[in-house]
């Protein structure tokens, strides 16, 4: 049973290893291709979206073999917070009132 939970953890280890290194070719990558594609804003934008795609299957391949969830960036427009109707907010001086204590 220990030899294989060593293999597991062997390969997991082997799997991160690899990404790591895909990430540090990428970073090469991205140097070399910055100073050629200074004046093209297509290919630009493009390959920025594919090393986009490329890194967010790797971080999730790497949250699945370790366990540890990554902070993950995320776009929009925050709803806002949900307070009970015993509780007031008041905008101006970003006071909370409950229940008549003033926080």
């Amino acid at each position: 049973m220990k030899a294989q939970i060593y293999r597991e953890r062997a390969a997991k280890i082997a799997v991160i290893s690899s990404i790591a290194k895909s990430q540090e070719a990428l970073a090469g990558i991205l140097g070399n291709i910055a100073e050629i594609t200074e004046h093209s804003d297509v290919t630009t934008r493009k390959l920025a979206e594919n090393i986009r795609v490329l890194n967010d299957y790797q971080s999730v391949m790497v949250e699945m073999l370790t366990g540890i969830q990554l902070n993950r960036t995320k776009q929009g427009i925050p709803h806002s917070p949900w307070l009970n109707p015993m509780c007031q907010y008041n905008p101006e001086d970003r006071s909370l009132e409950v229940k008549g204590y003033s926080l």
